[in-house]
C-alpha cells in the first residue's frame, strides 16, 4: 500500500489541506483519524467541515457523545470519537455502518481502537506532532474508491510542498 506525507508547518497548512480533502473525498468516504491526543485530528475535521461549508467553530470532538452530525455543509460530515469505547461492538451499536453507507464524510478519530469496525474501503490518515505549530499527516488508503483522491492527493503535496514523500 502507498502512502503520502504532507507536513503542515501552520494551522494555515491544515486549513490548505482541509480544503484540498473537502475537494477531494469521493461521496461517502470513511476516514480513519490516528494520532495521540493534541495532534489535530478535530483540527483536520474541522477544516475539512469549514470548507464544505459548516459554520466555523461549529465542529466540537465528539468524545463523550460519540458523533457528531453536521449536515450544514455540501454534504453531511459524521464525525465519530472511538476513544471511550471498550470494544468494537460498542462502535458498531451506534450503527456506524448505516453512516458508513451514505454519500456523507465519516471522520473516525481513535480508529486504531477499532480496526475490525471500519469498511474494507477507507482512508487512513495518521497525524503525528512535529512541534506545537506543525504536524506530518500521512495519508494511506485501501480499495479502488480511493485511487482517484490518492493519486488527486499525491498532485496536492508535490506542488505545495517541499517535504513531500511517498513510501
Amino acid at each position: 500500500m502507498t502512502s503520502i506525507i504532507f507536513i503542515a508547518e501552520n494551522l494555515l497548512d491544515t486549513q490548505k489541506l482541509g480544503a484540498k480533502l473537502a475537494e477531494t473525498f469521493p461521496d461517502g468516504s470513511v476516514i480513519a483519524l490516528i494520532g495521540t491526543l493534541g495532534a489535530g485530528k478535530t483540527r483536520l475535521v474541522q477544516a475539512v467541515a469549514e470548507a464544505s461549508g459548516v459554520p466555523k467553530n461549529t465542529v466540537s470532538s465528539p468524545t463523550f457523545v460519540l458523533i457528531h452530525e453536521y449536515e450544514e455543509g455540501d454534504r453531511p460530515i459524521y464525525h465519530f470519537d472511538a476513544y471511550r469505547l471498550e470494544q468494537e461492538s460498542e462502535f458498531q451499536s451506534i450503527g456506524a455502518d448505516e453512516y458508513f453507507d451514505g454519500l456523507g464524510l465519516s471522520f473516525v478519530e481513535w480508529a486504531d481502537r477499532i480496526p475490525r469496525a471500519l469498511p474494507a474501503e477507507h482512508v487512513t490518515i495518521e497525524i503525528e506532532i512535529l512541534s506545537p505549530e506543525s504536524r506530518r499527516f500521512t495519508f494511506s488508503a485501501t480499495g479502488e474508491k480511493y485511487v482517484d483522491f490518492m493519486n488527486a492527493m499525491t498532485a496536492f503535496i508535490r506542488l505545495t510542498s517541499s517535504n513531500a514523500r511517498e513510501t
